[in-house]
């Protein structure tokens, strides 16, 4: 022991201070097997591996942390990003990660919820209203006075509505008939009669259903109600109106005409008879087998047929729909009896169905 201390400087640490200021490749390779064989080196040996290793670790780069933001929820899954290879993480994990992940996360949601949840638009007790260029103005409470309807919707705060230059709401439908639908919402009063169809449009678009319900208890839309139950009997009717209106087109641009004549028949009898069958059955339907009723079965030389049908609105009933609904399409018809079909069926029995001109004038 006292030969290894009086070596002094000059000894074992002097080549290691030696070999240390030569290279510090040497050094590295001989570690591992200085490492791997234990060794009993005098203390300051050691005392230079910690200074050196002290300096090396003051070398190298200080390493980058990278703080995620996220929910509160996300932190507690296993497969976090900031969790271990295991999937646990330590206490002193945990305390870095609450203050990063909770407040973040909580004004993060915030922001998000004042970006997509915008407020109610709050509107004036007094309203001004454009609507296709009428100037109206009533209260915010006359509008919102029936709930389930566009109006009420429109004005709820939950919707966007344009204004124009003068800072009006502006509504882009005619506002012809909307001053009939203010005094509807103001005392429930209804329009005129040669303006209720109108109006009944309206209020259709603007699902004002209370006014709808009273508007059809009144005419003219009560007997309009009436009279399409009658002309459900007939759903070809409408197929035919457009067959009458073609056929007359085409006939006045073949003949460079003012109007066009066209031969229909309209006829309410179930089976075809003849007058001296009439005083005798009371009922117009007969009873006859399928062989009988095949002897029966023809097609009347004209345009369009109308028929057959049964109730008790007759022939010249029929007729008075078809001309007030070319009418409200614009169509001027004119309508006369040119006599009956004479076919022959069978026997003395003959069709007798009645024909009929319209005349169709264009201009």
């Amino acid at each position: 022991m006292q030969q290894n201390g009086s070596s002094g400087p000059n000894g074992s640490n002097g080549s290691n201070g030696s070999s240390e200021g030569s290279g510090g490749g040497r050094e590295r390779q001989e570690r591992p097997e200085r490492q791997q064989a234990p060794s009993f080196s005098p203390l300051p040996a050691a005392t230079t591996r910690v200074r050196r290793f002290i300096q090396e670790r003051r070398a190298l780069p200080l390493p980058r942390v990278m703080v995620v933001f996220s929910a509160a929820e996300d932190t507690e899954k296993p497969g976090d990003a900031m969790s271990g290879s295991s999937g646990s993480t330590t206490a002193a994990e945990d305390e870095f990660r609450k203050p990063a992940s909770s407040t973040p996360s909580f004004a993060l949601s915030k922001t998000l919820r004042s970006a997509f949840n915008t407020p109610e638009q709050e509107f004036p007790e007094v309203i001004s209203l454009n609507v296709g260029g009428t100037y109206f103005t009533t209260r915010l409470s006359t509008l919102r006075r029936h709930e389930d309807t566009m109006l009420a919707a429109m004005f709820s705060g939950r919707h966007y509505i344009p204004r124009d230059a003068e800072g009006r709401y502006f509504i882009d439908r005619d506002g012809t008939y909307f001053g009939d639908i203010l005094n509807f919402l103001r005392e429930g009063e209804l329009p005129h009669r040669e303006r209720v169809r109108a109006v009944h449009r309206e209020a259709q678009y603007y699902a004002l259903g209370p006014l709808l319900d009273s508007l059809e208890e009144t005419q003219p839309l009560t007997g309009e109600r009436v009279r399409q139950a009658f002309l459900d009997l007939m759903p070809y009717y409408r197929d035919n109106l457009e067959r009458i209106v073609e056929i007359a087109k085409l006939r006045a641009m073949q003949k460079k005409a003012r109007f066009a004549k066209l031969k229909i028949c309209v006829y309410k009898e179930e089976m075809p008879i003849t007058p001296y069958e009439r005083p005798l059955f009371n009922s117009l339907r007969f009873e006859r087998s399928d062989s009988e009723a095949k002897l029966f079965e023809h097609h009347c030389e004209v345009d369009v047929s109308f028929g057959p049908w049964e109730a008790v609105a007759d022939v010249y009933d029929l007729l008075h729909c078809i001309v007030s609904d070319l009418s409200e399409r614009g169509i001027t018809a004119e309508q006369q009896c040119i006599g009956v079909c004479d076919k022959h069926l069978i026997n003395h029995y003959y069709c007798k169905r009645p024909i009929y001109e319209f005349k169709i004038t264009w201009w």
